[in-house]
């Protein structure tokens, strides 16, 4: 285990400056996507969502951008998770994107949402089969006596639907991450890393400010 302290990497494979920046923390992110998927970078859209409770207490999971706009960051879950008990006690999250290929990382802070029941009804109808089984199946979070028990509860949920239309679970459906700030962190050698912080501005602008490594 000691040799976990002798880990190292560096980085020099790009630069992040005012200027090249844009003036836009999505244009910003749009541009930084788009490199990241010409990259190849497997599984892409995997980001850290973070949130706490009521009474401040962490937690932290992997989840998958499913969509993003000028009005926030998209992801989807059961709404009865341990994450929606959270969001539901603390509307305020984090989303963090490692893009390690590209020695880059993206943090998000901002108010989180539902999104319209319209908008979960279209995402859902476009999972495959067994997803949208899962969704009803998995009492998400909630302790269970074993993986059969998982098993013979998918087999019904199936049987139930079959010759019929698998609608969305009430409990069931998207979160939009409205940010407030966006980090952009280029690794740079020597640990001296490029740190861009957008903070959004009351007339709707981006305030740029440069944060040390």
């Amino acid at each position: 285990m000691n040799a976990i302290a002798d880990l190292r990497k560096e980085y020099k494979l790009n630069a992040l400056s005012e200027n090249n920046a844009d003036s836009n923390a999505f244009r910003q992110f749009e541009k930084w996507w788009q490199e990241a998927s010409a990259s190849q970078i497997e599984e892409v859209n995997a980001m850290t969502l973070a949130t706490a409770s009521a009474d401040g207490i962490p937690s932290a999971r992997t989840v998958l951008l499913k969509g993003v706009d000028k009005s926030g960051f998209v992801f989807f879950s059961n709404y009865k998770s341990f994450k929606g008990q959270q969001l539901d006690e603390n509307p305020r999250a984090c989303l963090v994107f490692f893009w390690k290929e590209l020695q880059r990382q993206v943090r998000i802070t901002g108010i989180v949402e539902k999104i319209s029941a319209a908008e979960s009804d279209a995402y859902f109808d476009s999972r495959p089969e067994g997803s949208r089984i899962g969704a009803w199946a998995s009492p998400q979070s909630q302790i269970i006596e074993s993986r059969q028990w998982l098993e013979e509860k998918e087999k019904a949920i199936a049987a139930s639907f079959q010759n019929k239309k698998i609608v969305r679970p009430p409990h069931w459906g998207g979160y939009r991450v409205k940010p407030i700030d966006i980090e952009f962190w280029q690794g740079r050698p020597n640990r001296l890393h490029d740190r861009l912080q957008y903070s959004l501005q009351d007339d709707g602008t981006w305030k740029i400010e440069r944060l040390a490594p």
